[in-house]
C-alpha cells in the first residue's frame, strides 16, 4: 500500500542495489598474496590486502576509529542522565550517526527491523496486509485501488472509498503511511474499515493476508499497450517480458511504459528491462572514480522493438528507472513525457554486519550510453506535464493523456 500519485513526494527513492559476488577462488588468492608477500617484505598482512585488493576490483578498510570520545560520551550520559537508558538504542543510535555523517543520503545504516521492512519493499512483499493502494485525496486517506483476489477485494472497498477509521480509531490528520501501518499487522488477524462511498458510511471487517505486489502490471487501451513498473527486483525483468508478450500478442501497436514514482532497486534489473526494445546495447556502464569496472548490455530479444513507445516520468522517477528512461532516450527508441525525474545516479550495495542490522552504501556511480551520469540533476523529459493536486482530487492523468496524443501524433 503506497501512494503512488502524490504530486509533491519528492521522497528519496528506494535504493538501487548492486550485491558484488566474491568467488572463494579470489579470495584465497588474495590471502595467499598477502601471506607470501607478509613474510617476505616484513609488512603486515592487512597492509598488502589493502594494496593487492584493488587489482581485483575489492575494496577493503583494514584501520581502525578511535572512539574513546564515544566512550566518554557514553559514560558521562549514564552517569549524569536521570532516567533508564537502552544499551542496543544507544549503540544503533551511534551506528547511525556515523554512517549520517558521510553526509550521503542514499548511505544508511539499517537497525534489525529496518532492514527486514528495506528487504521486505524490494521484494514487493509487504508482510500482512489486505492488499489496498492508499492515496490522498482532498487531505483525506483514500483508497485508490485493490488488488486482484486479495482481502480488499473480496471485501467490497472500490476505488474513491474514503477511510474513516480503522479499529474504530479515527484517521483524520493522519499521513498515507500512517494509515497503511495501522492497516497492516499480523497474518490471519483482522482490521475493521470505516470508510465513506457515497456520501454512506460502511465497514468492513477485513482478514489480513501475505500480500505480494507485482513489480509489474500492464493493460490495453484501443490499440496501446500500458506497462507499469513499480519498482525493480530479481523478477522484474521475466514479470515485464512475460507481459509484453502478452501486449504483442493481442496485437498492440504502441506503448506506453510507466515509470512515475518507480525509485529504483536492483541494478540488474534496469538492463533486463530496455532489452525488450534494445538489442544487444549497452544500457549502462559502472565507474569508480573515472575507471569504467562494468558495462551492462541488453539481451538479444528485442520483442517490442520498432513500436512506437514513449515513457511517462515524474519526480518520483529514480535510479533504476532513470537508467531505463536515459537509454531507451538516447537510443531514440523512446520520447519521454512528465516531469523532470528524482537524479540518483549512484549505485548502493548491502552489507550485513551485526545482529541483522545491515549498512547499505555507495559504492559507484552509473552512466548512461553517452556517458551521463544524472545524480542531481535527472532526466528532462521531451515533452513537460505536470501532474497538480487538483488533477490528483479529480482523478485526472494529464500526463496519461498527454503520453497518448504524442503517440497517436
Amino acid at each position: 500500500m503506497t501512494d503512488k500519485r502524490q504530486p509533491s513526494a519528492h521522497h528519496a527513492p528506494l535504493a538501487e542495489v548492486k550485491r558484488w559476488k566474491f568467488t572463494p577462488s579470489a579470495f584465497v588468492l588474495i590471502l595467499g598474496i598477502a601471506v607470501i608477500l607478509g613474510y617476505a617484505a616484513g609488512t603486515r598482512n592487512d597492509q598488502i590486502v589493502a594494496a593487492v585488493a584493488p587489482v581485483f576490483n575489492i575494496k577493503v578498510e583494514t584501520g581502525t576509529l578511535d572512539l574513546s570520545s564515544v566512550q566518554t560520551t557514553f559514560q558521562q550520559l549514564k552517569a549524569n542522565y536521570d532516567g533508564s537508558l537502552d544499551d542496543t538504542a544507544l549503540i544503533e543510535g551511534a551506528s547511525k550517526g556515523l554512517v549520517a555523517a558521510a553526509g550521503d543520503i542514499h548511505t544508511e545504516y539499517f537497525t534489525q527491523k529496518e532492514a527486514e521492512q528495506f528487504n521486505s519493499d524490494l521484494s514487493g512483499n509487504i508482510g500482512g496486509g489486505i492488499g489496498a493502494e492508499v492515496g490522498m485525496r482532498e487531505e483525506k486517506p483514500t483508497i485508490i485501488g485493490t488488488l486482484a483476489d486479495t482481502p480488499a477485494e473480496k471485501g467490497g472497498l472500490k476505488a474513491g472509498d474514503v477511510i474513516i477509521s480503522v479499529n474504530d480509531e479515527a484517521v483524520n490528520g493522519l499521513t498515507v503511511d500512517q494509515v497503511v501501518q495501522k492497516i497492516r499487522g499480523e497474518i490471519g488477524t483482522t482490521v475493521k474499515l470505516s470508510y465513506l462511498r457515497d456520501d454512506a458510511v460502511k465497514e468492513a471487517t477485513l482478514t489480513r493476508a501475505e500480500i505480494t505486489s507485482p513489480s509489474v502490471t500492464s493493460k490495453v487501451d484501443g490499440d496501446t499497450g500500458i506497462l507499469t513498473v513499480a519498482r525493480f527486483n530479481d523478477d522484474t525483468g521475466t514479470q515485464a517480458r512475460a507481459a509484453a508478450q502478452e501486449l504483442r500478442n493481442k496485437n498492440v501497436k504502441k506503448i506506453i511504459l510507466d515509470l512515475r514514482d518507480n525509485g529504483g532497486g536492483t541494478l540488474e534489473a534496469a538492463p533486463a528491462l530496455a532489452s525488450l526494445w534494445l538489442d544487444d546495447k549497452v544500457v549502462v556502464s559502472e565507474r569508480i572514480g573515472s575507471r569504467t569496472i562494468a558495462e551492462q548490455r541488453s539481451s538479444k530479444n528485442a520483442i517490442l522493438a520498432g513500436l512506437p513507445t514513449v515513457i511517462l516520468v515524474n519526480g518520483g522517477t529514480a535510479s533504476a528507472s532513470e537508467i531505463v528512461a536515459a537509454a531507451l532516450k538516447e537510443y531514440g527508441v523512446a520520447s519521454v513525457v512528465g516531469e523532470k525525474t528524482y537524479g540518483k545516479g549512484t549505485v548502493q550495495t548491502v552489507v550485513d554486519v551485526n545482529n541483522g542490522a545491515m549498512l547499505k552504501v555507495t559504492i559507484q556511480r552509473w552512466y548512461t550510453p553517452q556517458g551521463k551520469n544524472v545524480d542531481k540533476k535527472g532526466i528532462t523529459p521531451d515533452q513537460i506535464v505536470e501532474l497538480t493536486k487538483d488533477d490528483v482530487n479529480a482523478n485526472r492523468d494529464p500526463q496519461l493523456e498527454a503520453a497518448k496524443q504524442r503517440i497517436n501524433g
